[in-house]
């Protein structure tokens, strides 16, 4: 999927919309301000989380950031390949540097996420 179908967070988050499991992970925005991601903490398959709870961690030479649930589920992949190749986050956010796929269970607190041009405004207004 292109960044203009996704659904977002304030944290920075991506969704798809409409699938599950929903493949999940940072915007280009939030990689870039990590800068380079060196470490991928992963949930285990099958784990289940709450909208809002820490999914997995993202270690780079700049910071640790938490990635939060952004609905309530169950975690149906991981990407393991980020485990040897974190750089793939900085290097494709959107595609090969996906991090879950999440079952959604209840998928209503998807309908309070950002659509790509509330996202970029959301974006611009944090610039000024």
């Amino acid at each position: 999927m292109t960044p203009q179908e996704l659904l977002y967070t304030e944290e920075h988050e991506w969704i798809e919309p409409g699938k599950s499991p929903a493949r999940f992970g940072i915007s280009d925005y939030a990689q870039g301000e990590l800068t380079d991601v060196v470490f991928v903490e992963l949930p285990e398959e099958g784990a289940e989380f709450a909208k809002g709870e820490v999914i997995a961690t993202l270690e780079s030479v700049k910071a640790t950031s938490d990635v939060y649930a952004p609905a309530d589920g169950k975690i149906a992949a991981v990407n393991s390949d980020l485990e040897d190749n974190p750089q793939k986050i900085n290097e494709d956010p959107y595609g090969d540097g996906w991090l879950v796929e999440i079952e959604i269970s209840d998928p209503a607190p998807l309908e309070e996420l950002m659509d790509y041009e509330a996202y970029r405004k959301y974006l611009d207004n944090r610039d000024e």
